[in-house]
């Protein structure tokens, strides 16, 4: 209680009263701490001062808890005791009107007051600087010290820059014809001493009684009483102004001989304007570099030089010093507030040579990020720019911007891009803007985000964007706009000849007004994209290129140009997802689709047309002409309203693909081009004559997918299923895809039966739908009824089943739709006839029963057919069925075991099989895991056939019983059976029963661990085999033995 009366006023009796009736009565009680910042400073080395003492306590709640308290303060000057619930409120500069009002209460003659009105409205930088209360009235005394004496206009000359603005006001307050520099001097010092250790206010044993006297008669000091206890005060002293002291300080730099350039130099540094809430910066010296800069040009030197008492070079060499620093700091890469330092520090010189050196050193994408930023401070940004010949983005974001600070940026001709985001910026800002953007002749982007801009501020934006026809891009995210206001914006599309994008996203529209939009995307002739999901909303546009000579023509004429331009083909892409769509905004959105150009894309996810708007935008797709997707997935479609849409769509000539998955939410259509004009019957006919004489694989093809994965499709659902089919079978060759859903055993005979209605087919997954083994070997028999189908792929554990046609027929031909063509049915005999049908059956367990079955079911299947069989072994009794069933598949061409394991059996099982198998001409067996055996078609006659046993671990107690089954061949031309185990007894084995083996072509024995004794003793045997022509043996040891079968010695050499 002692220190708050200390510190306000005392009460004259009962303290104890006076107090407790406050602490009762808190909640009424206001306490204003004004000018905070200038009483931070330590009063001792032992604590701080009694000021912040105080502001601590109340804010804490140990004093008065419950009473208000409001402080003012430079920004970023708060003391760290401040409670994080505090309101912040930032005091903003003059605008117009607020100068304006000034100067009609400054001065109160009225001719003085209209000229020195005059001055500001042609004095740009002067009204600028007017911004900031301080300096105006500074302007006003200067103004009034100037006007008598000087023509109008003159300020322009006289008050060009802050630092002799407050120069002129040093000579105005003094006595005419005399500077008094000593004592200016001498101020300096104490104005710079007290910056450098934060003191603001002075007292009589800080100024010496003659320098109170100078600062009180020339208005440079103010006195005051200070409590400084219980009981007493004292006179404290502080300068009209902190900038004053600043300015003083300044002077004091520069004149005083005291200091010379290396110590001056030290002062010249730029101070980061970021607000830090809870922590106080306590220098005072924010505009002490700004001053030195300014008094660092030329035309301050003859003021410098008469304070210095002559010493001009002394004076020049200070100068010189501070504009070399700036050049050193005018190259670095420096954050938004220190450039912003910066260019004040370069525009108060007025060297154009550093201008243009800061200008050109400031990077491309210029940002400035979470601080204060004034009018002053722009017009100051917008000064150094003029310097600058290549362009630049500026990027003010969460920067807290005064209403009029846009009017800072006009004719700033080098901004490409200019974004805002801000709550700051409201509807005044958004006027001062408008009036700043055609005056930008340069800029090709402008963002305005985050704001609190409201539809008048809105309508001014509006009125001046047609003004600027070089835009390129828009963007007004996040701005709270209402429905109307969004509408009135695309209303500009037209009148921007170049923009290439418009963002007006997260703004909260509803579903009409985008719909208003849709049409104005449909109508607008230079869109090409809406983009709307949840809070987007964008407009992607692709002017036609003009010339600049063709932008700056007369508006009717450029409408008339886009109107041209419009008419020509164009392809606009729609995407309006999660958008809250129903049935009745899907049948608007049709109607406004068929006004308009072609359709490139239509993207309607995640809405809720449900099975009726799904089936309304099938139907239409046929008439709205989309070249590429129609996107209709998490949409609620359900299975019933799947049959609909492919009803709807079975129409559709264009359609690519329809992928439908409920259970990943998807409904996807895909489209190809336009199909050709249909032609006459003659020109048909001479088309598909045309054919015979073309290759296969070059014949012409269209085809589409359907793809219903993952629907849950059931048995039940199969045959509404393909009636909706039907109307797409006779479209081209068809892809169907059926997997991922719960067909069963019983869905997959009912297919069985239902395909042969549904004509030919491309190619028919069924994929993961929980087939039994008996309902996988069940779909075998499709080959006898499907004409179509050429191969049937069966990975069982995995559950890939997959049916394919022909990929280089034509569904026409083959279901015999053009009996009159008679080279289209001779050359769909010809590929019945030569095309192998295969079947790919893999992961299967493959039982003596279930073999059995198969080949059973292969009997009716039309030839040529090629059986590819792989599982995890085979076991004797399983091949044997295999083998014993071969007789009874004429049509087989080709049966092969891959990757499947063999018993060691095998090979003689398969041995046996060239004797009793006519048909079969080669078997090809290696390593016991791989087996292959090729068929003589029907129309062949018997002859030689071959057998290859290769890497099956036969050895010597094997080569009788495997010489024995060869022996029963007729013919054989050749048998392999190297990389075995023979070694020589083998080799010796085989030789003796090599005589009863048919053998008329050759014998491989390599890779067999053969050894040199073994190859003389084959050379010796050779003459009792009368077959054998020749022998070739590579032995172990690099030794290659060749003998001829004719009566001369032998040579023995080394490897050839």
């Amino acid at each position: 209680s002692e220190l708050l009366f200390d510190l306000y006023l005392s009460p004259e009796s009962d303290h104890d009263t006076v107090f407790q009736y406050l602490e009762k009565n808190a909640d009424q009680v206001l306490l204003i701490f004004d000018g905070l910042d200038e009483a931070l400073q330590p009063m001792g080395p032992d604590g701080p001062g009694p000021v912040l003492t105080l502001f601590s306590h109340l804010c804490n709640g140990t004093l008065l808890p419950g009473c208000r308290v409001m402080a003012t303060s430079r920004p970023g000057k708060l003391p760290a005791c401040l409670p994080a619930e505090a309101a912040m409120v930032h005091m903003l500069g003059f605008d117009g009107p607020r100068v304006e009002e000034y100067v009609n209460h400054f001065f109160s003659a009225q001719p003085s007051r209209e000229g020195a009105l005059v001055e500001l409205q042609t004095n740009g930088r002067l009204r600028s600087l007017c911004a900031v209360p301080a300096l105006c009235q500074v302007a006003c005394l200067c103004l009034h010290h100037l006007l008598p004496d000087h023509a109008p206009g003159q300020s322009v000359a006289l008050l060009p820059t802050m630092t002799q603005l407050y120069m002129q006001m040093v000579l105005a307050l003094s006595p005419p014809g005399h500077l008094p520099t000593s004592s200016l001097l001498d101020l300096g010092e104490v104005a710079l001493r007290g910056l450098e250790t934060g003191k603001v206010i002075f007292y009589a044993k800080d100024i010496a009684p003659p320098l109170i006297a100078f600062g009180a008669t020339h208005s440079l000091l103010t006195s005051f009483c200070v409590p400084t206890g219980p009981g007493h005060q004292q006179t404290g002293y502080a300068f009209t102004h902190l900038s004053l002291q600043e300015f003083l300080a300044a002077l004091h730099l520069m004149a005083s001989p005291k200091v010379n350039k290396d110590t001056l130099t030290q002062y010249v540094t730029l101070h980061s304007r970021w607000v830090q809430r809870t922590k106080a910066r306590l220098g005072l010296s924010d505009h002490l570099p700004t001053f030195l800069a300014g008094l660092a040009s030329c035309t301050c030197r003859p003021f410098l030089s008469h304070l210095a008492q002559g010493n001009e070079d002394c004076v020049g060499a200070k100068q010189a010093a501070v504009v070399q620093v700036l050049k050193k700091l005018a190259t670095r890469k420096l954050t938004g507030p220190k450039v912003v330092e910066l260019c004040h520090c370069v525009d108060e010189t007025q060297e154009p040579e550093l201008a243009s050196l800061t200008a050109q050193s400031l990077p491309y994408q210029l940002p400035f990020h979470n601080f204060p930023l004034t009018c002053t401070d722009l017009a100051t940004l917008t000064n150094i720019l003029e310097h600058r010949e290549a362009p630049i983005h500026l990027d003010f974001d969460g920067c807290p911007l005064e209403p009029h600070c846009p009017e800072a940026l006009v004719g700033c001709g080098q901004i490409e891009n200019l974004s805002f985001r801000s709550r700051k910026c409201g509807d005044t800002f958004a006027e001062a803007l408008s009036r700043s953007l055609p005056t930008m002749g340069r800029l090709q982007m402008l963002g305005l985000a985050g704001s609190k801009i409201t539809a008048r501020g809105i309508s001014h934006l509006v009125k001046a964007l047609p003004l600027c026809p070089q835009l390129k891009e828009v963007s007004f995210r996040d701005n709270q706009l209402s429905d109307q206001v969004v509408l009135n914006i695309v209303e500009v599309l037209p009148h921007l000849p170049r923009l290439r994008k418009l963002d007006l996203s997260s703004n909260s529209i509803c579903v009409s007004t985008l719909l208003c939009l849709a049409r104005v995307a449909v109508t607008c002739p230079t869109v090409r994209m809406l983009q709307a999901r949840e809070a987007d909303l964008i407009f992607l546009l692709s002017p036609p290129t003009e010339t600049t000579a063709e932008l700056q023509r007369a508006p009717d004429l450029q409408e008339s140009d886009g109107q041209r331009k419009g008419a020509q083909s164009r392809s606009l892409t729609l995407r309006l997802q999660k958008c809250q769509l129903q049935v009745h905004d899907a049948e608007a959105l049709i109607a406004l689709l068929q006004e308009g150009p072609h359709l490139e894309e239509v993207d309607l996810s995640g809405n809720q047309l449900e099975d009726e708007g799904c089936r309304l935008m099938a139907e239409a797709a046929s008439q709205l002409h989309i070249a590429r997707k129609l996107d209709l997935s998490d949409n609620g479609l359900s299975v019933a309203g799947v049959h609909c849409v492919l009803r709807a769509v079975s129409a559709c000539w264009t359609l690519a693909e329809l992928h439908i998955s409920l259970q990943h939410k998807t409904v996807i259509f895909m489209f190809a081009q336009e199909p050709e004009e249909q032609k006459g019957p003659q020109e048909r006919a001479a088309f598909l004559d045309s054919l015979m004489l073309q290759m296969p694989s070059e014949l012409p093809l269209s085809s589409r997918r359907m793809r219903l994965t993952h629907c849950g499709l059931q048995a039940k659902h199969l045959e509404q299923l393909c009636k909706a089919l039907g109307g797409s079978c006779h479209l081209g060759h068809l892809h169907l895809d059926f997997s991922g859903n719960a067909l069963g055993d019983e869905g997959a005979a009912r297919l069985a039966q239902l395909l042969p209605g549904l004509g030919a087919l491309q190619s028919l997954n069924l994929s993961e739908n929980g087939l039994s083994l008996d309902a996988v070997l069940g779909l075998v028999q499709c080959f006898s009824t499907l004409q179509w189908l050429f191969r049937l792929d069966i990975s069982f554990e995995s559950q890939h089943i997959l049916l394919r046609g022909d990929k280089t027929s034509r569904d026409m031909w083959a279901t015999g739709s053009l009996p009159d063509f008679p080279a289209a049915a001779e050359f769909l005999g010809f590929r019945q006839r030569c095309i192998p049908r295969s079947l790919c059956l893999s992961e299967c367990p493959l039982e003596p029963p279930s073999l059995t079955r198969l080949c059973a079911t292969l009997k009716d299947c039309p030839g040529p057919l090629e059986l590819q069989l792989s599982c995890e072994f085979l076991s004797d009794q399983s091949l044997e069925t295999l083998l014993d069933c071969l007789p009874q598949l004429p049509q087989l061409s080709l049966l092969q075991l891959s990757q499947t394991g063999l018993s060691p059996k095998s090979p003689f099982l398969l041995a046996n099989t060239l004797s009793l198998c006519p048909r079969v001409k080669k078997v090809d067996l290696r390593s016991l895991h791989h087996a292959t055996l090729h068929f003589r078609s029907n129309q062949e006659e018997e002859g030689m056939c071959c057998g290859r046993f290769t890497g099956c671990s036969l050895s010597q107690e094997h080569v009788e019983s495997f010489c024995w089954l060869l022996s029963k061949c007729k013919d054989l031309s050749q048998v392999d059976l190297s990389a075995n185990l023979l070694g020589d007894s083998g080799l010796r084995c085989l030789l003796e029963c090599l005589p009863q083996v048919p053998i008329s072509g050759l014998l491989d024995l390599s890779h067999n661990s053969v050894s040199q004794e073994s190859a003389l003793y084959l050379v010796e045997t050779l003459p009792s085999c009368p077959r054998v022509r020749e022998a070739s043996v590579k032995c172990l040891g690099g030794w290659h033995v060749w003998a001829p079968c004719f009566p001369r010695p032998f040579s023995l050499q080394p490897g050839l």
